[in-house]
C-alpha cells in the first residue's frame, strides 16, 4: 500500500471516532445539576367533620310542630345503644309528642335521612334533612314535625315574654295570676317588675316573687329572699318549673 493511501486511512479514522466523542458530547444533558430527590407523597388531609353524617349529628336538638307552638328538646349521643345511638329526650316530651315515649335510638341511613327507632330497632319517626342543621318529617296521627339544630333555634327574650301568666300545678289548675312587665325594676340590673294579682295561692305567696328575667332561655322568678323559681319552654305558651318535682308547677300565658 502506498504511503498516500496510509495517511487517508489514518485521517478517516480519526475523524470517525472525534465525530463520535461529539455526537456523545452533544447527546448529554444540558446544565446537569444535582439530580432531585423524589418527593414523599402528600399525605391526605384530615376528613372533615361535616362529612361524618353521624358527628354532625351529635349534640343538642330540638322537635317541634310546624307552627312551633309545641316543642321537644332532644340530645343525640355518639355512644351505640340497640338500633343506633343513644337518644336523650327531655322529660316533656312524652306530654308534648306522645310518640316519644318509644324513641330510645337515633340513626342515620345511606341516602342521609334521619330514624328515630325504638329499643328494637323500629322506626318510630323518620325525618328527611331539608337543609344543613334541619330535617322535616310527618306522622298521620302527630302531624308535621320539624327538628333544628339547637345553635339555630332563636332563644326567646323578655319582649317574647311580657304580659299576663299564670301559674298552675299539674292537672292544669291556675293557682295564681300574675303580670310580667317591661320596665326596669329596683331589684337589681336586667331584672324586670312582676306584679301578683289578688287570690294567689299560698305556695306562691311564701315564695313572694317581685321580679323577673331571662337566663339562657329560661324565664327565672325572683323573690327578696329565698331561691329563685326557674322554668325551662315546654312549648310557647307553656314553662315548667326546673328541676321536675311529681307535682309539675308551671307557668301558662293568659
Amino acid at each position: 500500500m502506498s504511503r498516500a493511501c496510509s495517511v487517508v486511512i489514518v485521517a478517516a479514522l480519526a475523524s470517525s471516532v472525534c465525530g463520535g466523542r461529539a455526537l456523545a458530547q452533544d447527546a448529554a444533558p444540558q446544565n446537569a445539576g444535582p439530580q432531585a430527590q423524589p418527593t414523599a407523597p402528600e399525605t391526605a388531609p384530615p376528613q372533615n367533620p361535616a362529612a361524618d353524617p353521624v358527628a354532625a349529628m351529635i349534640g343538642a336538638w330540638e322537635l317541634s310542630n310546624a307552627d312551633h307552638d309545641k316543642l321537644c328538646k332532644l340530645t343525640f349521643r355518639n355512644d351505640a345503644v340497640p338500633g343506633g345511638h343513644e337518644l336523650d329526650t327531655d322529660k316533656n316530651c312524652v306530654n308534648v309528642f306522645p310518640s316519644t315515649k318509644d324513641m330510645t335510638a337515633w340513626a342515620v341511613d345511606n341516602f342521609g335521612n334521619l330514624r328515630l327507632v325504638d329499643p328494637q330497632g323500629g322506626s318510630v319517626l323518620e325525618l328527611t334533612q331539608v337543609e344543613s342543621g334541619m330535617f322535616d318529617g310527618f306522622k298521620p296521627e302527630e302531624g308535621r314535625y320539624i327538628l333544628q339544630a339547637a345553635a339555630a333555634v332563636q332563644i326567646r327574650t323578655a319582649d317574647d315574654m311580657i304580659g299576663d301568666w299564670a301559674i298552675a300545678r299539674g292537672t292544669g289548675k291556675p293557682i295564681c295570676l300574675l303580670t310580667l312587665g317591661n320596665a326596669a325594676a329596683a331589684a337589681g340590673a336586667g331584672d324586670l317588675p312582676l306584679k301578683l294579682k289578688p287570690g294567689c295561692d299560698a305556695l306562691v305567696t311564701r315564695f313572694g316573687p317581685t321580679a323577673w328575667h331571662m337566663d339562657n332561655g329560661d324565664l327565672v322568678l325572683l323573690a327578696p329572699r329565698g331561691p329563685a323559681w326557674r322554668f325551662e319552654e315546654n312549648d310557647a305558651n307553656t314553662w315548667q318549673r326546673v328541676p321536675e318535682t311529681p307535682d309539675p308547677v308551671l307557668l301558662v300565658r293568659q
